[in-house]
């Protein structure tokens, strides 16, 4: 039986998995919402790779996860592979893409750049608290402006004169794109407007000081609006590459982590069946009276994590 890999990105908004061969060909993947469930999430993630997935012909011998809930999706799903996102993001790419030396990352709520020499990331910044260069301020615009999310790039794509938008922060793009629609300007040309607004405030926020050379490459959610797509390369003076499965490349990145490790354990697609929850215990064993996060399979405690010393290793 040939031996396959399984990388899970769970993040805020959406949930990724992807399943890849020695050659890192996917041969199952998904991309669902996290809905503020991410062990929820993985469960049903996991079900839909294992309808895509030949168990007659592949067996998963190493898992990997990434993502804000990396921890906590790894200790359910015994990955073999825990690795941050830009260490993810950045493997994957430049697997697929060797001469990279810039990656643009845009997800629901967090985006990040990363700068690449040789094949390895030397520097990366991500975005703090403003959330008007992400998929999350798009959704809400498009949902302002009476249009599905995924209908924005065509719009904008259509305008021959985009709105000026104000890019600073989320209040204030708000705030003018209301004024603007007040003002009657074309819908098309506000949509394009909102686009250059996300790509403006990106650069000048999560790029601000970074220096960007081609290739650069698009990823994430967002890469799959052609309006900010078009943002992009009309600020950049450049082409900008978007992968087919950019949105998925924070899995496949960890997926090819957990190949290349050497830890192996073959996985269970039951876990899709099994009962999970967590609980928050506070240590007590010194000063410090760390927050422990403890992961439960039924009864088991499975893992855990939080304390600043070897008295909190485990705590039920």
């Amino acid at each position: 039986m040939e031996h396959a890999y399984l990388g899970v990105d769970v993040g805020s908004i959406s949930t990724k998995g992807v399943i890849i061969d020695r050659e890192n060909n996917i041969l199952a993947s998904r991309y669902i919402w996290t809905q503020g469930d991410p062990i929820g999430a993985v469960k049903e993630l996991v079900r839909l790779l294992k309808e895509q997935f030949d168990s007659t012909k592949y067996k998963v011998v190493a898992t990997g996860t990434t993502g804000s809930a990396r921890k906590l999706v790894g200790a359910i799903l015994g990955a073999t592979m825990v690795k941050n996102e830009i260490t993810a993001h950045a493997v994957g790419t430049t697997t697929f893409y060797p001469d990279v030396r810039t990656i643009l990352e845009i997800g629901g709520q967090d985006s990040k750049i990363i700068l690449v020499e040789n094949g390895v990331a030397v520097d990366y910044a991500m975005n703090t608290l403003c959330a008007a260069g992400t998929g999350a301020f798009l959704s809400s615009q498009a949902k302002r402006l009476g249009i599905e999310v995924e209908e924005i790039g065509d719009y904008a794509l259509r305008s021959a004169h985009p709105t000026q938008i104000a890019a600073r922060c989320t209040v204030f793009a708000e705030s003018d794109l209301v004024h603007k629609i007040q003002m009657g300007h074309p819908r098309e040309d506000i949509i394009a407007g909102v686009c250059n607004a996300v790509a403006s405030n990106y650069l000048n926020n999560v790029g601000k000081g970074k220096k960007i050379l081609s290739p650069v490459v698009f990823q994430g959610g967002v890469s799959k609006n052609k309006g900010v797509v078009a943002a992009f390369e009309r600020t950049l003076g450049c082409k900008v590459i978007v992968d087919p499965n950019g949105h998925l490349m924070g899995a496949l990145g960890v997926a090819i982590l957990a190949k290349k490790g050497s830890k192996r354990q073959e996985f269970d697609f039951a876990v899709e069946n099994m009962e999970f929850h967590t609980r928050e215990a506070s240590c007590g064993q010194c000063s410090n009276h760390c927050e422990i996060i403890c992961v439960y399979r039924g009864d088991e405690l499975i893992d855990a994590w939080g304390n600043r010393c070897e008295r909190g290793e485990r705590t039920r």
